[in-house]
């Protein structure tokens, strides 16, 4: 079995995780540099979420120019 949870461009996560800080900040869920395994999965998932909205918002924004 393979792990889907590897990313295409291993540089970007330095940018991933910096994106997810801001999420993260926005909500006001303070997360820490490293782990976060002490975060409620419900949290976890809030921050997920915000991220793929906003990552759909701004390809579509992007694509339509």
């Amino acid at each position: 079995m393979t792990s889907s949870n590897r990313l295409t461009v291993p540089e970007a996560r330095q940018s991933l995780d910096q994106f997810k800080t801001e999420v993260a900040n926005s909500m006001n869920i303070n997360l820490k540099d490293g782990y976060n395994g002490d975060i409620s999965a419900r949290d976890a998932g809030r921050i997920g979420g915000q991220m793929v909205k906003r990552m759909i918002r701004y390809a579509e924004d992007h694509m339509q120019k």
